[in-house]
């Protein structure tokens, strides 16, 4: 059994992590993979050479290079499944989340609620490509991949109209108390879903760092709707909702480009 390290300086979300299983599930030979988001390390355990590997991950230009290569007594690796439970909690979390920010953001014409809820549904769609990617066809995955990616899109793009319309016509203002409870709540659970990733920190766990990474910056777009909320109370004004939803939707959008990237 081999030990390759690669060093990858653009791997610092979860869409690379999937990016990358879902690249070397096509290699039989590959036992086991650790990923280290933090330090952009990813480690391999395989059988043969590494050469096919490595030319592999570089076709995904994200900047790898092997930084060592050695061999490994580890012969078997169990699965982690108290992560993937974990994983499952964090996604349930986040799509739950979706409905409730969906709706009340429908309800409260507010699009900071809509486009932070899209950002949800963004998460949910990384969280379960990265559970598929343990297990099922890579054709399978990259089908998946597409359809979420292609989907993301889509309502970004309805979403960025509904902000035009509503920049040029006479909208009513957003209900700034439902803006700021419900980001609260999606904050709070958000919260949670980091404090439950950190209970499988650890040097041997270390490619669920990813997750915690990710779920930080959705903590800072609920605070940013937050703010949104309080300043449309305090301006008399729709512009902040109307700012902070075209800042997230981007945001989706670049995310929902990072998907597509696991259909290729």
């Amino acid at each position: 059994m081999q030990k390759t390290i690669f060093e990858i300086s653009k791997m610092d979300c979860p869409s690379e992590e999937s990016l990358i299983r879902m690249k070397l599930a096509e290699f039989s030979g590959i036992a086991h993979l650790e990923f280290n988001i933090a330090d952009r390390k990813l480690t391999v355990f395989h059988t043969g050479h590494s050469d096919k590997i490595e030319d592999s991950i570089n076709s995904l230009n994200l900047g790898s290079k092997i930084i060592s290569n050695e061999k490994s007594n580890q012969t078997c690796f169990q699965e982690h499944n108290s992560q993937r439970k974990l994983l499952w909690v964090v996604l349930w979390i986040n799509f739950l989340f979706f409905t409730i920010e969906i709706s009340t953001g429908i309800l409260s014409k507010s699009m900071g609620l809509i486009a932070d809820s899209l950002d949800m549904l963004a998460d949910s769609f990384v969280y379960g490509i990265s559970l598929l990617a343990v297990r099922g066809s890579i054709i399978k995955k990259k089908k998946i991949a597409k359809l979420a990616g292609y989907f993301q899109i889509l309502l970004a793009l309805i979403g960025f109209i509904e902000v035009l319309r509503r920049t040029l016509g006479t909208e009513k203002l957003p209900d700034f108390q439902t803006m700021i409870i419900v980001s609260i709540f999606a904050l709070v659970a958000n919260a949670a879903c980091l404090i439950i990733l950190q209970t499988s920190k650890s040097k041997e766990e270390a490619h669920m760092k990813a997750s915690m990474i990710f779920t930080s910056n959705d903590i800072i777009i609920n605070s940013g709707v937050i703010i949104a909320g309080i300043l449309v109370n305090w301006m008399n004004s729709s512009k902040p909702d109307l700012i902070i939803g075209t800042i997230v939707f981007i945001l989706v959008i670049q995310g929902a480009f990072r998907i597509l990237k696991l259909s290729k």
